[in-house]
């Protein structure tokens, strides 16, 4: 098997506003240690796939930070997208690309900015998923066995398992409501959606051309321009007809041959500040201190002013995000909702703090 990775990279990260901006994303941050997001993604494949293997589709305005980020990787492996238009063309483009290079590539689809412990286990998880894509030809996601009811995921429902590990998908869940969530958790046959896919790029372009056949049309009059001069001005031709759809609405839910594994390492999409609060270390009085921070009786809380001292009293369960030019407090159960700020920012127009 001859092993490919794409690294999904285009969001701003809008729910990690005011640290996450346009110009410098959730994936190109430095959000738990020394390394950023991105790097982290990059660095949980060492050993399993070749720098040379692995593609990043992201943005014009984040290519060059990213090529600083990952020295190691080929300029000509980083693909920059004109605009957004959402998973499916992203994948397809990236399935164009690894499929140029070995008609026979097996492609492990990745989001940059997740958290993944246990990298021998996410190996050993890719690794045996990847050898059932190529036997069965079949497209496989990982799904995470859900912890409490969560209202930010999205959930696949399995049925019988069909190999070692490899369960047949039943039916895919947008993100519940709480009673709904709770019911899934109950059940024990729903898993988290963690939004990784491994399969052979032929297979994957079989099944957009079967279920988004006009996206097909207008991507496959990239293949004759991959790796010229003349790709960047297709491409963004390319990118003006095509419409947005996610892959999992596009293929992965009306498709015959989908199939999960079971990831039994932890994982976090981290997609809200609650989140960041439940993966770091706290004080005795569960706090998350990050900068010069003051406290009193204040418990359970997020707080993050890195260059201005700041002084937090009598308060529980919220998030500080102190920056340079703007500070978001907010109660931790509502940090979902930050993302209305960016949608409050563009409709006064006030782009200097996107």
């Amino acid at each position: 098997m001859q092993l490919y990775a794409v690294i999904m990279a285009g969001g701003i990260g809008s729910r990690f506003w005011p640290r996450s901006r346009e110009k410098s994303p959730k994936q190109l941050l430095k959000i738990f240690n020394d390394s950023t997001m991105i790097q982290d993604t990059v660095d949980r494949l060492k050993g399993l796939i070749d720098d040379d293997k692995i593609f990043i589709i992201t943005n014009k305005l984040h290519r060059e930070e990213i090529l600083n980020q990952l020295p190691n990787l080929k300029a000509e492996n980083i693909i920059a997208e004109p605009f957004g238009r959402n998973t499916a063309p992203c994948i397809g483009l990236a399935a164009l690309l690894t499929k140029h290079q070995n008609n026979e590539a097996l492609t492990v689809v990745l989001p940059a900015d997740h958290i993944i412990q246990e990298k021998e286990i996410f190996q050993n998880t890719l690794l045996r998923a990847a050898e059932y894509a190529n036997q069965s030809k079949g497209l496989v996601t990982i799904g995470i066995q859900p912890t409490r009811p969560e209202t930010g995921y999205g959930y696949i429902q399995i049925e019988d398992e069909v190999n070692d590990n490899i369960f047949k998908v039943h039916t895919f869940a947008e993100k519940p409501n709480y009673s709904t969530a709770l019911k899934f958790l109950e059940s024990g046959d729903f898993f988290w959606n963690s939004g990784m896919f491994i399969w052979r790029s032929d297979v994957i372009l079989e099944e957009i051309k079967k279920y988004i056949p006009d996206l097909y049309t207008e991507l496959i009059e990239l293949k004759s321009v991959l790796f010229t001069d003349k790709f960047d001005k297709k491409l963004l031709d390319v990118y003006g007809k095509i419409k947005g759809i996610s892959i999992d609405y596009g293929v992965m839910e009306k498709s015959r041959k989908v199939f999960l594994t079971k990831g039994a390492f932890s994982w976090s999409d981290v997609g809200s500040w609650e989140e960041v609060y439940n993966l770091t270390e706290k004080d005795e009085d569960g706090n998350s201190l990050i900068g010069e921070v003051y406290t009193d009786m204040t418990n359970d809380s997020y707080i993050y002013s890195p260059d201005k001292f700041t002084a937090v009293i009598g308060l529980e369960n919220v998030v500080v995000i102190n920056t340079d030019d703007a500070l978001l407090v907010c109660r931790r159960d509502q940090s979902q909702e930050v993302k209305k700020v960016i949608d409050y920012i563009k409709l006064k127009k006030q782009n200097k703090y996107l």
